[in-house]
């Protein structure tokens, strides 16, 4: 089967709904549904809860192909808040405290030539300041707190990951209408998720 992989129950809310008339709404973080053709779970926030609820998902499953989906912020202007871009690489930001830190990172393949690509940086450090932004800057397009550590389990287990995003916003960046923002940024990665299951 293949899987979708949410990490905030927010995130997954509007593709919850529109499933199959609602099959699977109601499920909350921690939480793992299937029917016949796709697995679902929403894992929580942060680098460890994504790996230890996505390696427990791919023990408890036979996954064929896994779709992580949700938001990301974008480190630069390349992008625009509301668009949906797919991560072609993937690292783990938060050695930048080592005096020579060095990334895990892994290459991913990309499934909708559609969409724009991206290097994601998964860091549940924040960027403090301008002179960090525009160190990430240099090395990754987008940020979150899930992506790498889904990915990383995922290939442990044999199971090819895609990633898509949408974005928020940017770093550092003001928004008075945030919340309309990220309400639209759901919806659109729900519809996005409804609009790939037939391939």
């Amino acid at each position: 089967m293949n899987a979708i992989v949410f990490a905030t129950e927010q995130e997954a809310r509007y593709f919850l709904k529109n499933y199959e008339r609602g099959r699977f709404d109601g499920l909350n973080e921690g939480d793992v549904a299937h029917d016949d053709t796709l697995i679902v779970t929403i894992t929580g926030i942060g680098k460890i809860k994504a790996a230890l609820r996505t390696e427990r998902m791919l023990r408890e499953h036979r996954v064929r192909r896994l779709l992580h989906v949700g938001t990301c912020t974008a480190l630069a202007e390349s992008f625009s808040p509301g668009e949906l871009v797919a991560s072609d690489q993937v690292f783990e930001g938060d050695r930048i405290e080592l005096s020579a830190p060095t990334y895990p990172r892994m290459p991913l393949e990309i499934m909708d030539a559609s969409l724009k690509t991206a290097t994601l940086v998964t860091q549940d450090h924040t960027p403090q300041d301008e002179k960090e932004r525009t160190y990430w800057q240099r090395i990754a397009q987008i940020s979150d707190m899930s992506g790498y550590a889904i990915a990383y389990v995922a290939a442990l287990h044999g199971a090819p990951c895609h990633i898509v995003k949408v974005v928020t916003g940017y770093l550092f960046g003001d928004d008075a209408n945030f919340q309309r923002t990220l309400e639209r940024s759901h919806e659109a990665i729900g519809q996005y998720a409804l609009r790939r299951l037939p391939a």
